[in-house]
């Protein structure tokens, strides 16, 4: 429950801003283009909040809120900068207008029903990053 309130709360932080520049390109340029257009600068902010904060602190907002800190795969430090986006790339599917949507939360469930599996709580997109682990600080 912790991770999902963490990533609800980055999830804000992102998507907020995120929704408003899609709405004004959407106005500025019609709405498939907008669309596409906000997708890619969604999947730019999201990829870049996630892997500056998770590279150099090992916390978003989110995680820290809730004493959460993701690992690289030794275990102890946080993961490098590729590390976190490979754990993060699923956020890049929005970049297709609808299609990518669906891939998003595709890709929300696997993560639920594999970290729940898993013992040591770890996503396909962890395992994908090269065994990065959320671990409780707290």
């Amino acid at each position: 429950m912790d991770r999902f309130l963490a990533r609800l709360i980055d999830g804000l932080i992102v998507g907020i801003p995120a929704a408003i520049l899609q709405f004004i390109f959407q106005a500025a340029v019609g709405y498939w283009a907008g669309l596409f257009i906000g997708g890619v600068i969604t999947a730019v902010l999201a990829l870049g909040y996630f892997g500056y904060l998770d590279s150099n602190r090992g916390q978003t907002v989110g995680k820290q809120v809730l004493k959460l800190k993701v690992v690289g795969p030794d275990g102890h430090s946080n993961p490098t900068m590729n590390e976190s986006i490979k754990r993060n790339i699923w956020y890049a599917f929005g970049i297709v207008p609808c299609l990518g949507a669906l891939a998003e939360i595709a890709s929300i469930i696997l993560i639920a029903v594999n970290i729940n599996s898993d013992p040591r709580r770890q996503h396909w997109f962890d395992k994908f990053a090269g065994g990065t682990q959320v671990i409780k600080i707290g």
